[in-house]
């Protein structure tokens, strides 16, 4: 369904054609339509919408579920109450086979009453890529309207519920009553499909093809604590045999000169400067890594890696934990600075007579596993909660927290997400002591192991841990609930975290969740939902904001697409700057923000994200930046210099989708070395 691009395509107004293509009329339901939408059996020769196959409606909270609101109670708008329809949640897309047989779609919409005057959505049907149906703008507590569609001779049709345009808070929508009126005699029925992105794939750079020429990629930055194992493998592209050589690596260091890792355990804090050496057939690479030598001196730049929830959720186990990491070399992620693999809820058993943490059966050897990734790299993560039972009813930490921090080290985890859970049960109240106690006690039981462990709080923002996470030890916090591939979800996410830039920085990072790319489904891959320009804008709305990239798809099914997405080294850089100055929203405009951030080589990253369903044209002005004069320009997701541009830029941005640049001349700098009061 092109319905973003039709318009652009047709050459033709969108005023005008969508006044044309409007063939329903919204108005009062009359008694007859009231009669049949809130009937318990639908008329000859129609069948309700919820009889279709549900699981392939996309929403961006909750499980949609026939003749049912998103909130599991009976559908109900203005006080009706209707046998029969489907509850969703903005932002929503339901893809519909017609088979040829379908004469009339019938709904009542409206946000349903269980929110009680809140919510804002705007219900939109599309019929063979056009438009023929938009209620507009509704709010909690509006009128109902009926919307009526002639579907005869139509093949496609698709339900969508947006988010009008300022997120999807209480966006509980209904389609109430709703039915699909058939051909009398018909054989066959309409069938629910799987949302397929069909808009023009945004033009980003080839990055699964890299120079033969090596190139070293990655943080320029990473820290440890002196005596504690240290593993840092460079990452590197081009033709091998590639060798590896590193002068001025601090004392206890040590690098392998064919895998390029760097091993050993630092002697003594400080800052040092190491230069990196590649060799390969086709020439060599030099790059320098300042080395930090410290106290809490972990995740510099935000983690990069993998975790398992968004893709097996339950389902994770030993062999695919190992494929992934496996995966995370072969595919070329780990050759450009993605390192940790982290196992997520369910891996927990039971307590020996000790009372020491055990992993259950789909884990027979964490210390086995752990050794696996290590050999190839890579750093281990593990997954718990403060409580007494974890999210998914597993064993917590509660009253083990210090035997479960040495049994983490003991096995060499090297990353805990550490998640509220059944805590909300053990806290006394919501004040801040409540909420910051748990993980100040966590924080006091790893200082105490004798491996480094980055610390991530999951609590989803309560009490703005944005403002206090750092200082009870947290390396990143959650300030979201759970993402999901939907455009909703992953905005809300994405565009709330302007506010929360200045609390982010080297060491300690805002989380608004992981990546929703590629193959997710917490336990039922499938493709993401998000359109290849929702993707575009994800991965850089998580760059801008300085956020962890944790893939959670599967990583046997990593596509082109994908790849290019996340090994493109530009957009990298800005996410992994060693200054770690978070962007955040300079302006917004209608459906046009724009978005920066200063970058340790002198320049800025830049982004104009489109929230709207259409093209627009977006704007930065170098009075916006504090800038002056000619300014060079590079467009980062082509990995392209346009050129110096006086006064500022303009460019087209697509619907959901970004245009990312950098501004400015690059500093010739070769090492970056953190102000006095970071190391």
């Amino acid at each position: 369904m092109n319905k973003r691009f039709w318009c652009l395509l047709c050459g033709i107004p969108f005023a005008l054609i969508a006044a044309l293509a409007m063939l329903t009329v919204m108005r009062p339901a009359q008694a007859q339509d009231a009669s049949e939408l809130t009937a318990q059996t639908p008329p000859p020769n129609a069948i309700w919408l919820g009889s279709l196959d549900l699981s392939k409606m996309t929403q961006g909270w909750g499980k949609s579920t026939a003749d049912k609101s998103v909130g599991g109670n009976p559908i109900t708008l203005n006080g009706v109450v209707y046998p029969h329809g489907v509850g969703t949640h903005a932002v929503s897309n339901f893809d519909v086979n017609l088979k040829g047989v379908a004469v009339k779609f019938v709904s009542m919409v409206g946000v349903d009453d269980e929110k009680k005057g809140m919510g804002s959505v705007d219900f939109r049907v599309w019929v063979d890529d056009k438009k023929v149906a938009d209620s507009g703008v509704m709010h909690g507590g509006d009128p109902a309207k009926l919307i009526s569609v002639n579907l005869t001779g139509a093949k496609m049709m698709r339900l969508e519920v947006t988010d009008a345009n300022d997120g999807i808070d209480s966006d509980h929508a209904d389609w109430a009553g709703a039915m699909i009126f058939l051909e009398p005699g018909a054989t066959v029925k309409p069938v629910a499909v799987d949302w397929v992105d069909d808009s023009p794939m945004p033009v980003i750079a080839d990055c699964t093809n890299p120079p033969a020429k090596p190139e070293i990629h990655g943080p320029r930055i990473t820290g440890a604590t002196p005596g504690r194992p240290f593993l840092f493998m460079v990452p590197v592209t081009g033709r091998e045999p590639l060798t590896f050589h590193a002068s001025g690596l601090p004392a206890g260091l040590k690098i392998n000169p064919h895998t390029g890792i760097i091993t050993g355990a630092l002697k003594a804090s400080g800052v040092h400067v190491a230069t990196i050496i590649v060799h390969g057939p086709a020439g060599t690479a030099k790059r320098d890594l300042t080395i930090v030598g410290g106290i809490h001196k972990l995740a510099l730049t935000p983690p990069l890696g993998w975790n398992s929830w968004n893709v097996w959720a339950g389902a994770v186990d030993d062999a695919n934990v190992r494929s992934s990491a496996l995966a995370m070399v072969k595919s070329g992620l780990a050759a450009h600075g993605f390192q940790y693999i982290n196992i997520d809820d369910t891996w927990e058993d039971g307590r020996d007579a000790q009372g020491f943490i055990q992993s259950n059966k789909k884990f027979p050897s964490m210390t086995a596993l752990a050794d696996y990734v290590h050999s190839l790299g890579l750093k281990l993560g593990i997954y718990s909660s403060p409580g007494p039972k974890t999210c998914g009813g597993y064993e917590g930490s509660y009253q083990h927290e210090q035997q479960d921090a040495d049994t983490y080290a003991k096995w060499g985890i090297d990353y805990l997400k550490y998640d509220w859970c059944s805590y909300g049960g053990i806290a006394k109240n919501n004040s801040l002591p409540e909420l910051q106690k748990p993980y100040k006690l966590m924080r006091s039981c790893l200082d105490k192991v004798d491996r480094d462990i980055v610390f991530s709080f999951c609590q989803y923002g309560m009490g703005d841990v944005w403002k206090w996470g750092a200082q009870c030890g947290g390396n990143l916090w959650r300030c979201t609930g759970d993402i999901n591939d939907s455009w909703g979800s992953m905005a809300s996410n994405g565009f709330s975290q302007s506010d929360h830039y200045m609390y982010a920085g080297p060491g300690h990072w805002n989380d608004p969740d992981m990546l929703v790319v590629g193959y997710v489904g917490w336990g039922n891959p499938h493709k993401t939902h998000l359109s290849y320009n929702e993707q575009v804008t994800h991965i850089s709305l998580w760059s801008m904001i300085a956020a962890p990239l944790l893939l959670g798809c599967d990583m046997s099914k990593l596509d082109k697409f994908t790849l290019d997405l996340l090994c493109n080294d530009d957009v990298l850089d800005v996410d992994q700057d060693p200054m770690g100055k978070a962007g955040h929203r300079y302006w917004q405009h209608n459906t046009i923000q724009m978005w920066a951030r200063p970058l340790w080589d002198g320049t800025m990253a830049v982004a104009l994200f489109n929230t709207g369903e259409e093209p627009h044209k977006g704007s930065v002005l170098w009075s916006d930046l504090g800038l002056k004069g000619k300014q060079l320009v590079r467009n980062l997701w082509l990995k392209k210099n346009l050129g110096y541009f006086a006064g500022g830029f303009s460019a087209e941005v697509p619907p959901h989708g970004t245009v990312l640049i950098k501004v400015g001349k690059p500093k010739n700098i070769k090492a970056y070395i953190p102000p006095k009061n970071e190391d």
